[in-house]
């Protein structure tokens, strides 16, 4: 099989970090949507060992969470078998120019998505960065 075809959403896994139990269901829901697995975290314990236990393709990462930081969680995830998750960082706070290039260069980050999420945007880029294609659903005919 060659790189260039597309992969199906449905076999890929994605993890959702967020303390705020609105935005974890929103982007659940979002995600769930466009045909992905989604397994939840709301703290950086759990984000951690859920990201080492399950191995997840893609991870949302919040950056203000209890219990570890994002970026505890940023350098954490480099090391041995989980470097090479795709971290996609959700924030809802402002970040400076600095902040930002400086997170930018951590190897396993792709992108950031500002809170208030929009839709289209998540989803293009998650597919995006894992190279698949929105599940087509078939209407009539």
């Amino acid at each position: 099989m060659e790189n260039t075809s597309f992969g199906n959403p449905e076999e890929k896994l994605i993890l959702i970090v967020d303390d705020d139990e609105s935005v974890l269901d929103l982007l659940s829901f979002l995600v769930h949507k466009e045909g992905f697995k989604v397994e939840k975290a709301s703290d950086g314990e759990e984000a951690l060992a859920k990201a080492k236990a399950l191995h997840p393709d893609l991870m949302l990462l919040d950056l203000m969470l209890p219990k570890y930081g994002g970026f505890e969680i940023l350098r954490e995830l480099q090391d041995d078998d989980t470097s090479d998750i795709a971290i996609v960082i959700v924030t809802g706070r402002y970040t400076d120019r600095s902040t930002s290039e400086m997170i930018k260069q951590e190897p396993n980050v792709k992108d950031f998505v500002e809170k208030p999420v929009k839709p289209h945007v998540l989803a293009a880029l998650l597919h995006t960065l894992l190279k698949t294609r929105p599940s087509v659903k078939k209407t009539g005919a």
